[in-house]
């Protein structure tokens, strides 16, 4: 498989199975509180990734100045980013959270070009801003209905900013270790700083049944594991263009919670996802040459 068709459909799988977390996560969260249900997925998830880096890549133990640097990766990809993220909820409507994640891609272009002295061109600009009138429009009939007050707007904006800051700084790191090791400390590392938060706001009401059980499976399988994985290739292939593919978990997550959730599907999704997938291939133009 070329290079660049590769980075297409590793980036299509991504958005699949990032924006299945939130169907998932509904399934668990009926059987568990919504901290206490990462927490414990943080912890298997990051414990299974290691032993599988461990058997089957003989990884070895990271020193300690990548110790720090999975501690900082591992506090702005989990801990902050999903712990601010959570709390937020509690105060902004879901269809104002899912909108929120179109200010990624943005984010990172505009910190990539500050902090790596990366040159964005006017093309992904323009990719960018079609993408979020795509987002926009496809969730407009949840905006419009939705209620948020101003501290749930800040803290979904900064939950964004330490996700952004997180993929950022990924990418300007040599790491030595492989996606997997990492991946598999950062999972764990943000799990135990979550843990204080986790056990604070914890009331007991975790019941250990199907519903819980199959949850945890996916998410483990399939999204801390499966879709990070695939997440850290993008980044390391380009940190913009792999920010690009956020934009289409909106949609494919509308998509998801339509034919498992029996959510309905609008005529603004439809166009807006229509955006959306115009933005990304104008974004990704230049990986095809028959296209340049």
């Amino acid at each position: 498989m070329s290079h660049p068709v590769r980075f297409i459909v590793f980036g299509v799988l991504f958005s699949i199975l990032w924006s299945s977390a939130s169907v998932a996560g509904k399934f668990g969260l009926l059987s568990a509180e919504p901290l206490t249900l990462f927490d414990i997925r943080f912890f298997i998830a990051g414990f299974l990734m290691l032993s599988i880096s461990r058997l089957r890549e003989k990884s070895r133990w990271p020193t300690s100045q990548e110790f720090v640097q999975l501690t900082i990766f591992g506090a702005l990809n989990t801990t902050l980013y999903l712990g601010i993220f959570i709390i937020a909820l509690k105060e902004v409507a879901a269809g104002i959270s899912t909108l929120m994640l179109a200010l990624n891609p943005l984010l990172i272009s505009i910190l990539t070009a500050l902090w790596l002295g990366r040159k964005i061109l006017p093309r992904e600009w323009g990719s960018i801003a079609l993408g979020m009138i795509g987002v926009s429009l496809a969730t407009f009939p949840l905006l419009r209905d939705g209620h948020a007050t101003v501290r749930g707007i800040l803290l979904l904006v900064l939950s964004m900013l330490t996700y952004s800051f997180g993929a950022v700084y990924y990418s300007r790191i040599q790491w030595k270790l492989s996606r997997m090791n990492i991946n598999g400390w950062q999972v764990l590392i943000g799990g135990i700083l979550l843990l204080p938060l986790t056990l604070f706001f914890a009331k007991g009401n975790t019941q250990f049944d199907f519903k819980f059980l199959g949850s945890m499976a996916w998410l483990v399988l399939f999204v801390s594991i499966g879709a990070v994985q695939l997440w850290l290739h993008l980044l390391k292939e380009d940190a913009v263009k792999a920010s690009l593919w956020l934009f289409l978990c909106p949609i494919s997550g509308f998509v998801l919670a339509t034919l498992i959730l029996g959510e309905p599907l609008t005529l603004y999704t439809i166009v807006g996802g229509i955006l959306v997938i115009a933005s990304l291939a104008w974004g990704q133009m230049s990986n095809f040459k028959f296209l340049k």
